[in-house]
């Protein structure tokens, strides 16, 4: 028996039994884990309260062995809450749609349980915060954290140079096959030719130019989400569920 101790953020739960649940985290050291949170259904568990998805939480697990992701889901027996993101995200339905696909995506870039994925992470908890604060558009937050998401699991996109010879940009071609912008040569069946704008607004999304991204018209941020959307799902091979009810501007 060995109690482990870590800190993440909620993805979702399950109900089990009639007051308990099963929690799915993904956490700072150990990846994405699910554990047992018994009894927090009933209306006066406070632990349950600290249990909600999109919440950044301090947790203590009790599992069997030496390694916290075995042949048993671990007991989730404490939990401290860091940041309530929830409270500033499920109260307005843009942010709270954003949010919900950017959790869904972060479980699915993480197959493995028990395996640290930190880069993710991080994104994730920088992402609800800054969706939390309403520091820019929902839908730019999202874009954001897809395009960073993609990027640190080995998909970034190029919205410059050409993807497949590295002919300096900007290149008039966009293919999410090829790996994103392409010149004329390289170009492939099923190539698109956004406009510049948008390849802009995502360059600056990946970066982080924000200046930029605030400033973009709402034509381009629909364009360039439409880009990012098939860009995610060739990847991740199928649709993200949640992604349907974001709402475009």
């Amino acid at each position: 028996m060995s109690l482990f101790r870590d800190d993440g953020i909620v993805l979702r739960t399950q109900k089990l039994g009639e007051a308990d649940r099963i929690i799915t985290l993904l956490t700072r050291g150990h990846g994405r884990v699910r554990a047992v949170a018994r009894g927090v259904r009933r209306t006066k568990s406070k632990f349950g309260a600290r249990l909600e998805p999109f919440s950044h939480v301090d947790v203590q697990f009790f599992a069997r062995g030496s390694e916290l992701v075995g042949r048993g889901l671990p007991l989730c027996t404490q939990s401290e809450t860091i940041a309530p993101y929830g409270g500033g995200i499920v109260t307005d339905y843009a942010r709270y749609t954003a949010g919900t696909v950017m959790l869904e995506t972060a479980e699915r870039f993480t197959d493995h349980e028990g395996e640290p994925a930190v880069q993710q992470y991080l994104l994730l908890v920088g992402g609800l915060r800054t969706l939390a604060r309403g520091e820019h558009e929902p839908h730019l937050v999202l874009d954001a954290f897809l395009l960073r998401s993609l990027a640190v699991n080995g998909y970034a996109p190029s919205f410059g140079d050409c993807a497949k010879c590295g002919m300096p940009g900007p290149n008039r071609f966009f293919s999410v096959a090829a790996g994103g912008s392409v010149c004329v040569d390289c170009r492939v069946p099923g190539s698109v030719v956004p406009s510049a704008q948008a390849l802009e607004l995502l360059g600056a999304l990946l970066t982080g130019d924000w200046e930029t991204a605030d400033a973009s018209e709402p034509r381009y941020v629909r364009e360039g989400s439409g880009l990012v959307s098939a860009y995610l799902h060739w990847h991740l091979e199928r649709g993200l569920r949640s992604l349907r009810y974001v709402e475009k501007q």
